[in-house]
């Protein structure tokens, strides 16, 4: 698990809520705190959807950050930057599982569940933590290394600057 201060907030914000450079997460939740707190719950309801209308059921329990990120966008828009958030990011499965497989840690995608990126923005900077969710226990934690490895790489890929704490 890393702790990773961005160097450039517009850069970074520009990249999460207005590029697709992050849609291939899926978002588990978010709070906002602007002149009101909102809260979403990324959680698929999907009694929702209906067969019979020909509706399509989502491919994962939670939505990803493409489907749900302009809605963000229109809450955190405007003259005001918001007084603080945090959004909790995580792989799907299939992700996951190709991350450690190609990574040469093939047997971990049964016991990590998930791997997460929570982005947090408090008094003016935003810093982002990466974590794992587990199924089981394992004294192996090079899960770890590739995930931070492959966020420290994402962010270096977009030209986003960071330091670690």
């Amino acid at each position: 698990m890393k702790s990773l201060q961005i160097q450039n907030t517009r850069l970074f914000m520009s990249k999460l809520l207005a590029s697709d450079s992050f849609d291939n997460f899926l978002m588990e939740s978010t709070e906002l705190k602007t002149g009101i707190n909102y809260t979403v719950d990324g959680h698929v309801n999907k009694d929702f959807y209906s067969e019979d209308e020909g509706d399509t059921l989502p491919e994962h329990d939670l939505i990803s950050w493409g489907e749900i990120r302009g809605t963000i966008y229109n809450l955190i828009k405007g003259k005001r930057t918001p007084l603080a958030f945090k959004f909790i990011l995580c792989t799907s499965s299939d992700y996951k599982d190709d991350l450690l497989k190609n990574a040469g840690e093939g047997g971990l995608e049964n016991i990590v569940s998930s791997l997460v990126l929570m982005i947090k923005f408090a008094s003016g900077s935003i810093t982002l933590t990466t974590g794992a969710a587990l199924s089981g226990f394992t004294l192996d934690k090079s899960y770890e290394k590739i995930w931070d490895d492959h966020i420290e790489a994402l962010l270096d890929g977009l030209g986003i600057s960071f330091e670690e704490q």
